[in-house]
Parts: C-alpha cells; structure tokens; sequence
C-alpha cells in the first residue's frame, strides 16, 4: 500500500511539517516562474512596459493556472492542493499548457520582450512534457520549476548570480518535497533534469542567450 505524504491530512500539518508545507506552497512553480517573468520583463525593457509585460506574463502563466486549481479544489474535483493523485494533475496541466501558449502568441503578436517570450515558450514545452509523463508516471513539478529557474538564471545573468541564487533554491525544494514524502528521489532527479534539457533545447535558437 502506498504510504501518504507527511502533510495529507490536516492533523499532520504541525511543527515542522507545517512549516515544511508552507515553504513548498509559497516556492511553488507558479511563483518561481511570476517571479522569473518581472525580472526578465524589467531586464528586458527596464520602466513600465517590462513591467506590463511582465505582468501579463505573470497573469496568464502563473495566476491563471493557480485559480483553475483552487477552482477545482472548491468544487471536489481534485482532492488536496498538492495532487498526490496523477489523474487529478491532467486538467490543470492542459489548462495550464493553454495559458502559457496564449501568453506566448500575445507576447510574439504585439512585439514584447524576447526573454518573456522565451519564457513563455520554455513553459509550453515544459508543461506539455509533463502533462503526457502525468500519465505514466508522478514527476516532480516543483524540482522541475526549480531547476529551470536556476538554469535561466545563470543564462541571463551569468554563473555567480545563478549559483548564488539557483542552488540555494533547487536544494530546498528537492529537500522540503522528499521531506515531505511527496517524491520519491527517481521522481526529483527526473524533474530535474527535465527542468535543465528544455531550457538547453531553446538555447540553440536564440533563447536566453546574449
């Protein structure tokens, strides 16, 4: 029988697991990438309009996708906020999927920042990648957003800042989630490294490079 996670039911989440599961809400992809999406958009086009198109990244990308889980928490379709359950992820990742393909044709349609539509991109590929493993097999969402966050960091900004600011953030996460019992360590190794190839594969064609 397979054992639950450490914060599955309510009366677990005390102490240190509580304080474990918050870290894991609050340094989820959805925030790591809204926060990614501003400091590219202000990098790219420092003023206003990076942040505008920064926020519309944010709105679609990150937001959006958020709301459609908690919509699905609310209504009983999904039964805890973390989606042990491989069947509960398929709906939030097709929209998901959806979202950040919008985001990419607005950003391409109306001339915003090249990293922002990268960005954009990198989620597509990203978030169809894990969708069709979603039904196979449990990957860690959050080792993959962590990871490719480390990654495009050290692109943009080069190795020192991205160590500085990347590794801190992949151990954590990778940490806190087998902490928690909600990954196995095949399950994190395999987002990691899903999270580094398609950051690499964008590169060759222009992405996140100088």
């Amino acid at each position: 029988m397979k054992k639950l996670p450490r914060d599955f039911l309510a009366h677990n989440r005390t102490g240190f697991v509580k304080a474990a599961r918050i870290y894991s809400n609050v340094v989820s992809p959805p925030v790591m990438f809204a926060v990614v999406g501003l400091v590219f958009g202000l990098h790219a086009l420092p003023g206003w309009i990076g942040f505008f198109w920064a926020a519309v990244y944010g709105l679609l990308v990150s937001l959006a996708p958020i709301l459609v889980v908690v919509y699905l928490l609310k209504t009983g379709r999904i039964a805890e906020l973390h989606m042990s359950n491989t069947r509960e992820r398929n709906i939030p990742y097709i929209s998901a999927v959806v979202f950040a393909a919008i985001a990419y044709g607005l950003i391409a349609r109306f001339d915003g920042p090249e990293l922002l539509r990268c960005l954009a991109l990198f989620n597509v590929i990203e978030l169809t990648g894990l969708a069709v493993i979603n039904h196979f097999w449990l990957i860690s969402l959050h080792a993959t957003g962590a990871m490719a966050t480390a990654v495009l960091v050290m692109l943009v900004f080069g190795w020192g800042i991205g160590l500085l600011v990347g590794l801190p953030l992949v151990l954590s996460v990778c940490w806190v989630r087998l902490f928690l019992k909600r990954h196995t360590v095949s399950q994190i190794i395999a987002g990691l490294s899903l999270g580094t190839a398609v950051v690499l594969i964008l590169v060759p064609f222009g992405c996140f490079v100088s």
